[in-house]
């Protein structure tokens, strides 16, 4: 069963560092990027580039770097036509600790490149040459990367990368100056969440759930629910006490026989995670962090009817897109 990502969602799992990777079809405003990993506990200072070229030496049009030597910091920068400009800092609120996974978000705004850390504001970066010339994300230094995901990018023809054995990633062909922009993505939306499926479930339709498992959490879901008949076509329930991922459907009244088998479980409190619930024909197939990791055969027949989206329990979400 190989991973399909959502319209506009491209996602690079594990790669080794340094890395690059592309942004489809250029940068642009309403767009961003979540970077998930973790801060070794040697490290001395890690950096993402917002890079102008897919070699060294290329222009950066954002250099973000944090500093552990000494007092922490994290520098802000660009790199064009050989030279570095004028340093910007941050030294109070450093938001990186030694041993600790984090999220950054990368917004791109039209004047400026706004980087949230771990769901709070961090810096605003003003642009200093064209977003349009970015072409990759360059991680180097002490850090292991879980994900680099671009939100909102993509390819009006080929539908996207495509994702091979290892990781890697090819890249589609697509015309210049006639990208879509995705619709309809949620930026940390708040806990319960609920959302409208306009035209119901459909096949091939992909929905996207990014989020952070406090510690002490005890369980979440996402249900897919019919509001017309009050069922729940799938509920999809981690439950971290048990260590178990429960799936079943509520119809008629009563709840089905559960589902738990998985050959591996991928949700740990203190980590982030990445859900992805892809449509079939007679089935709904399941993602984490990449890997496949269940599938779940329709009980309720009529997709159309499922209209709603609903997320709930000891969660912090990031993201909703679908």
């Amino acid at each position: 069963m190989a991973f399909v990502p959502a319209q506009g969602y491209y996602p690079l799992y594990n790669p080794p560092i340094p890395c690059r990777s592309p942004i489809y079809g250029g940068l642009r405003a309403g767009m961003a990027v979540y970077i998930n990993g973790m801060i070794p506990h040697h490290a001395n200072t890690f950096a993402v580039n917002f890079s102008c070229g897919q070699y060294d030496g290329s222009d950066i049009a954002l250099h973000f770097n944090p500093r552990f030597q000494g007092k922490d910091s994290v520098v802000f920068n660009s790199f064009q036509s050989g030279n570095w400009g004028g340093e910007e800092n941050r030294k109070d609120g450093f938001a990186f600790r030694k041993g600790s996974p984090f999220e950054m978000v990368v917004l791109i705004n039209p004047g400026g490149f706004q980087v949230n850390v771990n769901g709070a504001p961090f810096y605003e970066f003003r642009h200093r040459m064209p977003m349009e010339r970015v072409e990759c994300v360059h991680v180097t230094g002490d850090v292991t990367i879980q994900s680099i995901t671009t939100v909102g990018g993509g390819a009006l023809m080929g539908g996207g990368p495509s994702y091979q054995p290892g990781g890697a990633v090819t890249l589609p062909a697509y015309p210049s100056m006639s990208l879509p922009v995705m619709g309809g993505p949620m930026y940390n939306p708040p806990v319960p969440y609920l959302g409208n499926i306009h035209g119901g479930v459909t096949p091939k339709r992909t929905f996207v759930v990014k989020g952070f498992i406090p510690q002490g959490g005890q369980s979440f879901h996402i249900n897919f629910k019919s509001t017309a008949t009050n069922e729940i076509a799938l509920h999809f329930n981690v439950r971290l006490n048990e260590g178990a991922v429960v799936r079943n459907s509520f119809l008629r009244g009563n709840w089905g026989n559960e589902e738990r088998v998985a050959n591996f479980n991928p949700f740990i409190p203190g980590q982030y995670f990445d859900i992805s619930i892809r449509t079939g024909n007679g089935r709904y197939k399941v993602f984490v962090n990449g890997q496949q990791f269940c599938e779940y055969k329709h009980r309720f027949a009529n997709l159309q009817m499922i209209n709603a989206l609903e997320i709930g329990g000891n969660i912090v979400l990031s993201l909703v897109q679908f």
